[in-house]
């Protein structure tokens, strides 16, 4: 049943280009204040010494070849991510430490050599200078879902563009950002250090975060009560709920935790079938 209360089910809200600037301005301004709180350690020493542990790493593709997209757009993503990635790569997150995605890599601008790329904003795709950072983010956040640190910020997708053709990971399990008030912020609530590896490879977006001892258990990730619902508007709803299984080396079920819940806008007819790659 769709709930009529739930503002996530009612119709994408189309604001004035001034209430958009005026709003991104105010939650800036909140955010660099955070920046500045004691409240918070930061991460923001790296190394470029490897830990010899690694407790978990991923990979995804760099280009994808989809209908309509411009492949300018994906090509200039793989710069925009290397150099993201230069800032990152090696950072040491120490226990009761935070790791911001935002206030490390810093704005995106075309004077550090970032360049236009794909972007969504409101279920509409375009471009804007910086774009694709969002792979780097939804590759942390996933990697970070299969080891014991703590997600204390995350933003979801709030529409889902694509079917699930070739979809690798369960719906939901993203990361998107905006800089620089919809980030990424990861705590280390542990007594060791991790740290956070990634690399630019020739095919692929590569990640680990690593650390001096082995892993402890083994976390998989599953897709629960999922369903799609059209709503009065008229447009259709994905729901699902995503728990993570913590298992023992050996292969002993341990326990599971509730992760979080998406509710997303879709931008495709759920009455498709799979629309496979080009």
């Amino acid at each position: 049943m769709v709930d009529p209360n739930n503002r996530e089910l009612r119709p994408p809200i189309r604001r004035s280009w001034m209430r958009l600037r005026l709003g991104k301005a105010y939650y800036s301004g909140k955010r660099y204040l955070l920046w500045c709180s004691p409240a918070f350690r930061w991460a923001k020493t790296r190394s470029g010494d490897r830990l010899p542990e690694i407790q978990f790493a991923h990979r995804t593709p760099l280009i994808r070849h989809l209908r309509g997209e411009e492949m300018e757009w994906q090509r200039n993503k793989v710069i925009n991510l290397r150099l993201a990635v230069a800032r990152l790569d090696g950072l040491l997150l120490q226990p009761g430490e935070t790791f911001s995605y935002w206030r490390m890599i810093g704005k995106p601008t075309r004077k550090k050599g970032y360049r236009e790329g794909m972007v969504l904003f409101l279920g509409r795709i375009g471009s804007d200078v910086g774009g694709g950072l969002c792979q780097l983010s939804n590759l942390i956040f996933w990697m970070t879902l299969h080891t014991p640190l703590t997600v204390t910020e995350r933003y979801r997708h709030s529409h889902d563009v694509f079917p699930d053709a070739n979809r690798t990971q369960p719906f939901g399990s993203g990361a998107t950002c905006a800089y620089p008030h919809r980030d990424l912020m990861i705590r280390n609530d542990t007594d060791q250090v991790f740290q956070l590896c990634l690399c630019v490879g020739e095919h692929d977006l590569e990640g680990a975060w690593r650390s001096i001892e082995k892993p402890a258990v083994r976390y998989r990730i599953v897709e629960r009560d999922a369903r799609m619902d059209q709503a009065a508007w008229g447009g259709y709803i994905r729901h699902n709920r995503l728990v993570r299984e913590i298992w023992s080396l050996d292969g002993e079920w341990i326990r599971e935790e509730s992760l979080f819940t998406n509710d997303a806008i879709m931008m495709y007819s759920p009455l498709l079938e799979g629309v496979e790659e080009e």
